[in-house]
């Protein structure tokens, strides 16, 4: 018998799967970038905060041990340092100093010792004026730089976050009637900025906390602090004029 062809047997089609590969390796890749992210949030901040205040105490601690006798040192009789210890130092000194320097004995040699720098012409402009910075921040330590407000900066229509100084003084405040004084930080280093005098009926004070502030200026606007206006108080307005005008 001749053989007979046999029609070749048809591939019976896979059934489709539910969701194709592609999508589902974008998927995974979206929870791994989130899961990333949710983790850097948490990791960076931490990780930023500890470096920063390593860094700050072994600065003082490098400036400090210098003038630290060597017997009184704990790496002298011990195989490590502690970190830290020139701060603890740093910070009694300065502590027994302003105890020395509030009594009349001690307040003296204060006088003395600044007649002595006005006599260098150099040393004695920079000492005068960082007195007199470190004066005005710390007599003023309770109210300045704690209000928050916007301006019309650099033009009209556009706004920028300033931290009040105070009220203008000195020969300013006799060219310049009515103005404060504000610090218009930059971002994202807020520690640089420009000092600008304005009309008081200009800046709008806001109910934003100093810490809400830095961070808005900090991340470039990324991070708003949360606003309710039902329970927020009646901060937000604007200054009012020491002397407005009398009604005509």
């Amino acid at each position: 018998m001749e053989p007979t062809d046999t029609p070749p047997e048809t591939a019976r089609p896979e059934p489709a799967p539910d969701e194709p590969p592609k999508r589902r390796r974008s998927r995974t890749t979206l929870r791994l970038q989130a899961n990333f992210l949710a983790g850097l949030v948490i990791a960076a901040p931490l990780v930023l905060t500890i470096t920063i205040s390593w860094w700050f105490v072994q600065w003082i601690d490098n400036l400090v041990d210098p003038f630290i006798p060597t017997f009184y040192r704990p790496d002298s009789y011990l195989r490590f340092s502690i970190p830290g210890f020139g701060l603890v130092v740093a910070v009694i000194f300065i502590t027994l100093l302003g105890f020395v320097a509030r009594n009349y004995v001690g307040h003296q040699l204060v006088v003395w010792g600044e007649s002595a720098l006005a006599r260098l012409p150099i040393v004695r402009s920079l000492y005068r004026g960082l007195k007199q910075i470190f004066e005005t921040v710390i007599s003023t330590r309770n109210n300045a730089f704690q209000t928050v407000g916007l301006i019309e900066y650099p033009r009209r229509g556009t706004w920028a976050v300033v931290f009040l100084a105070g009220p203008t003084g000195g020969e300013v405040a006799h060219h310049l009637s009515d103005t404060v004084a504000v610090f218009l930080p930059t971002t994202p280093n807020p520690t640089s900025g420009f000092l600008l005098f304005v009309k008081r009926s200009e800046v709008t004070i806001l109910d934003m906390s100093l810490e809400d502030a830095a961070k808005l200026v900090i991340s470039g606007g990324l991070v708003t602090p949360a606003f309710d206006p039902a329970t927020a108080g009646t901060k937000a307005r604007k200054m009012k004029p020491v002397n407005p005008p009398e009604a005509a």
